[in-house]
């Protein structure tokens, strides 16, 4: 078989972490049957890694190509992928989870409230709206983050977690989806992944097909894990903020700070997606959150 070398970025000790947790993670999916690559060696030194080589067809690009001129995506295409794709995410959760070691992590063994508040809403305020945009934290937007990260902690964190699951890191190969990038994963809620890949900024796609693959979501979980819909809906719109502003945040700073200018393309569709969300009747006592969105909204469209 064809197999792909993967090296660390560097050397340092952090690199050196998150190769050997792409090794460790990625040996306990293959074996609890989740659809990432095998692995044909290991080389604990230099962090090298050989994988199974699954192509350079991304989901993100079949996405792409099915679109028609007016930007619409064909659903013959998108359907399929994404029904699999959200079936075989079920499946990661719940069977991933059981046996996870939490030393494999190389970042934070949980995903939690502090994560939430430092490295999501926090990253938003730091990388978005003061450094890229220059503006000022509006008073009372600590609070509203705060309220934010105790609802979204509601969620149990008794599942395992991917935390960059979106149409990027998902490879087709022969008609069948395959995740990839998975060492940052940890225990986490259920609804988190399942936001990344339906918010994803990449794809921008409309909330009704959103609705459509949650319910495909749920269809495929109930065989696996006894889940309240209800409970699951209200968890979702929470952690889908969260996600939300993670991806802001880090899209400014990869677009401001590494010169990634790719990313900065991308931060519209995400803040309009974050505006949308905000709209939402569980969000409603929010004042602040909301205002700032829109103002950003303004400025962004204002420098495009």
């Amino acid at each position: 078989s064809l197999c792909l070398a993967v090296a660390p970025a560097g050397s340092t000790e952090q690199d050196m972490r998150e190769a050997k947790a792409a090794r460790l993670i990625g040996l306990h999916l293959h074996g609890c049957g989740v659809r990432v690559p095998a692995q044909y060696g290991w080389d604990e030194e230099s962090g090298l890694l050989l994988f199974e080589d699954l192509g350079d067809v991304k989901l993100h690009d079949l996405v792409e190509q099915s679109r028609n001129q007016t930007g619409e995506m064909d659903m013959q295409v998108v359907r399929p992928l994404y029904s699999q794709a959200v079936r075989e995410l079920a499946v990661m959760q719940i069977r991933g989870a059981v046996g996870f070691d939490g030393d494999w992590c190389w970042d934070t063994k949980e995903y939690d409230r502090d994560l939430m508040l430092v490295r999501e809403s926090g990253y938003f305020l730091r990388a978005f709206w003061r450094d890229l945009l220059g503006q000022e934290d509006e008073a009372g937007i600590a609070e509203e983050f705060e309220q934010l990260a105790a609802m979204a902690s509601e969620a149990s964190t008794a599942f395992f977690l991917h935390r960059d699951f979106q149409s990027r890191n998902i490879m087709v190969q022969d008609g069948q989806v395959c995740f990839i990038d998975f060492q940052g994963g940890r225990m986490g809620p259920l609804g988190y992944d399942l936001a990344s890949l339906l918010v994803d900024p990449y794809v921008a796609m409309p909330l009704f097909l959103q609705e459509e693959f949650l319910q495909h979501y749920l269809d495929a979980l109930k065989s696996l894990y006894p889940v309240d819909a209800k409970q699951f809906r209200r968890q979702y719109g929470f952690l889908a903020l969260q996600r939300n502003l993670q991806i802001i945040g880090a899209f400014a700073f990869l677009s401001r700070v590494r010169g990634k200018v790719f990313f900065r393309r991308y931060l519209l569709p995400a803040l309009l997606s974050l505006t949308e969300r905000l709209r939402e009747r569980q969000f409603s006592d929010l004042r602040v959150l909301p205002r700032m969105a829109d103002h950003a909204l303004q400025l962004l469209r204002e420098r495009v």
